[in-house]
């Protein structure tokens, strides 16, 4: 434990370390690994695949995504974007980290930067444009994305007419990425990175760790991929669940562990249909900024 205190003191989440675009590639595969190999519930890991996407499916996307991310410095965030789908299409048949790469793209970019990250993220959001908006337009429609068939204002199926974050902001209240482009990550530094911390900091290996941090979020923030597919009420309902497991003591107690596999259960039925995946996208993207801070 005194070797991850010393590690985190010189490449903490405040320092402005200069950071290669070998490492960010390093982190955002390590972070996407991770993700897909700690045993949450409702979500594919190495021992539940889905009926259309593998556990290797996500192992080969999370490396493809590595180089992608490398060139974020190079190139808008929008293309960024849209350069991770393209290369995860190439390995993976299905849309394996769409949410991941509209996560990722921003916050390598503000990686490469330099300086203290949060408020380069600040700058990279406030300095996207319509060039974004068309490219990560596009990312989407190649994905394939579920749960978008209601038509909304400033719908992916039309040419944007705005900036990204102002296309984002529009849909803040609906989904929990676009969140986090109007409110500069909020979830990710204000929730998620505190609750990595917490549970690092109590000695829980990382995968534990992972779980706890992804039962804290989902508990906290209603799975918006839920609520597009079934409903608010649905996606409240899993929270509560989510909040319930975490009061039995969650990964850290007998009963919070048999407590998960309920939650885990429930999540599966129908063929997977209340896969909290917004949610496992938002721990890759605390994963990804604690990887390049030296946390894991």
């Amino acid at each position: 434990m005194a070797v991850k205190e010393s590690r985190r003191g010189r490449t903490g989440h405040g320092a402005g370390s200069e950071r290669t675009p070998e490492a960010v590639a390093a982190a955002a595969q390590l972070a996407c690994v991770l993700e897909a190999s700690a045993e949450k519930p409702g979500n594919i890991t190495p021992r539940h695949d889905f009926a259309d996407t593998s556990y290797e499916d996500m192992v080969r996307s999370a490396i493809a995504l590595g180089p992608e991310v490398a060139r974020a410095s190079e190139r808008g965030v929008g293309a960024t974007v849209l350069a991770c789908v393209e290369a995860t299409r190439r390995v993976a048949g299905a849309n394996t980290n769409l949410g991941i790469a509209l996560l990722l793209a921003p916050l390598a970019r503000a990686a490469l930067a330099g300086g203290e990250l949060r408020p380069r993220v600040a700058e990279t959001l406030g300095a996207l444009t319509l060039d974004d908006a068309r490219d990560a337009y596009e990312a989407i429609r190649r994905a394939g994305a579920g749960g978008l068939d209601e038509p909304v204002e400033h719908d992916v199926r039309d040419a944007p007419t705005v900036g990204l974050r102002e296309a984002m902001a529009a849909a803040a209240d609906r989904d929990s990425i676009a969140r986090e482009y109007a409110t500069g990550f909020a979830i990710t530094f204000d929730r998620g990175v505190p609750a990595l911390d917490r549970a690092l900091g109590a000695g829980l290996p990382p995968r534990a760790a992972i779980v706890e941090l992804f039962l804290e979020l989902l508990a906290a923030v209603p799975d918006t991929l839920i609520a597009r597919k079934r409903g608010r009420g649905e996606a409240e309902r899993v929270s509560s669940a989510a909040a319930a497991v975490l009061q039995t003591g969650g990964v850290r107690t007998d009963m919070g562990r048999d407590a998960i596999g309920g939650l885990d259960a429930m999540l599966r039925r129908d063929g997977n249909a209340l896969n909290p995946g917004t949610t496992a996208d938002l721990v890759t993207a605390v994963l990804f900024v604690a990887a390049l801070d030296g946390r894991l």
